[in-house]
């Protein structure tokens, strides 16, 4: 079909131009991100030559494709940048080589998010190219620095508002088509981001005296650092369901076997004991039903032979759909009971909105599933990662994510890690799947 080929070139293409982003902005390459924003206008000429394309936020883009009405619009966002690589020789593909083997596009960026960013724009180009016009405006919103919790979005949805742009729904990355991630349901699932957990960053801070390895004293900075980090670990969050997971659960049994269907049918009248069986079923089940802690960084001593005076743990929390950050960050300190310890705030977002699921816009995504994906089943869920689509939430009521990829258990884990890899395949019904929803405005 027309396209599908120049989406797979386009985004190898993609892929091997380094755009990773920094939380130091002036470790960035800036001149990666040139290159890619040189790389679309070549891939992609009708689209910037038919929509009004203009760059906001740095490297960030912003276009308009002008619809036939003045109906609401419809925003379709992806993001530009990666995460880094981390141990190169841990990928079986170079990670910006953009290799293509075994059936797959291989490298970062491959599933998250220039996946996305070529399915959107080969689809908008292919319909110019058809002499397709949509039904209203669509607005295409590219962030450059959504890995590091950058502005750029921000900095869109201001452009909008002040424009009196009102958005019917807006569309971002998240969820995908899945087997396996609901035990009893065999039936592909195609898992529809109402809302997502919100994020924390904190430090843990422990301080001591220091000194010299061969006399060290008990309790020290590691220690203390080591027994707060065991203590989160040994006391998770409690669990519990939000109503968007019951709804999940809910649309799910209608396909799964038994016992689960009867479970799943009856959710909400179940709730207090999914709510203890979810967590027990595998980590990403558990991080479903709670809010999780996750330490991601450690650093201590500079020398080997050296007590550290300092030692710092980085802690990355998702605060569940009805907690709050204030609740998530009381509750670290309250678990860690160590007033040697500093809980320090870096950052934090509350958890979004829940869209709605019984109106036109997500109906409009059902049936676009149905024409792309027949046999797959659509259900609402709580996105466990945070997407710059939260701050167009914080302002407009309907905002998804959905990626339209199948993706494995093994692709979803690739995911900043290693190996990062789409099927041909999944890339060009990506591409068929934007190119229905937009024909349907």
């Amino acid at each position: 079909m027309k396209g599908h080929d120049a989406a797979v070139d386009a985004l190898r293409a993609l892929i091997r131009i380094p755009t990773v982003s920094d939380w130091d902005p002036a470790r960035e390459d800036r001149s990666a991100f040139e290159a890619l924003l040189a790389e679309l206008r070549e891939r992609f000429p009708r689209l910037h030559a038919a929509c009004e394309v203009e760059r906001i936020g740095g490297d960030a883009l912003l276009v308009r494709w002008p619809g036939r009405t003045r109906e609401a619009p419809v925003v379709l966002m992806a993001h530009l940048d990666v995460v880094p690589v981390g141990e190169a020789s841990a990928w079986t593909h170079p990670p910006f080589a953009g290799d293509l083997a075994d059936g797959h596009v291989w490298g970062r960026g491959a599933l998250d998010c220039k996946g996305s960013l070529v399915a959107t724009c080969q689809a908008v180009e292919d319909l110019i190219e058809d002499g397709v016009t949509p039904g209203r405006d669509v607005w295409l919103s590219f962030g450059c620095n959504e890995e590091v919790s950058g502005r750029a979005a921000q900095d869109a949805v201001a452009v909008l508002r002040e424009r009196g742009v009102e958005p019917w729904f807006v569309l971002d990355e998240g969820g995908a088509i899945v087997q396996g991630a609901l035990p009893g349901v065999d039936a592909p699932m195609a898992v529809v981001g109402v809302s997502e957990k919100g994020t924390v960053d904190v430090e843990l801070i422990a301080r001591g005296d220091g000194g010299h390895a061969s006399a060290p004293r008990r309790m020290g900075p590691t220690s203390r650092l080591a027994r707060a980090i065991l203590r989160l670990e040994r006391k998770p969050f409690p669990s519990h369901l939000p109503d968007a997971t019951l709804d999940m659960l809910e649309r799910a049994g209608s396909h799964a076997r038994m016992p689960y269907a009867v479970a799943f049918r009856h959710a909400r009248r179940l709730r207090p004991v999914l709510s203890r069986v979810l967590p027990q079923l595998g980590h990403e089940t558990a991080a479903m039903a709670r809010t999780t802690v996750a330490v991601t960084q450690l650093s201590g001593s500079p020398g080997a032979n050296v007590i550290a005076a300092t030692a710092r743990a980085h802690v990355n929390m998702r605060v569940m759909v009805g907690e709050t950050v204030d609740g998530a960050v009381a509750r670290i300190r309250s678990t860690i009971k160590d007033p040697h310890v500093e809980v320090v705030v870096v950052s934090g977002n509350e958890p979004s909105p829940v869209s709605p699921t019984d109106d036109a816009a997500y109906a409009l995504l059902e049936s676009t599933l149905r024409d792309v994906f027949p046999g797959t089943v659509a259900v609402p869920y709580v996105m466990l990662a945070a997407t710059d689509s939260r701050h167009f939430h914080r302002v407009w009521p309907r905002v998804y994510r959905f990626t339209p990829f199948r993706m494995t258990a093994a692709q979803r884990a690739s995911i900043h890690g290693a190996d990062e890899r789409i099927g041909i395949d999944d890339l060009r019904d990506g591409v068929a799947w934007y190119r229905r929803l937009i024909e349907q405005l």
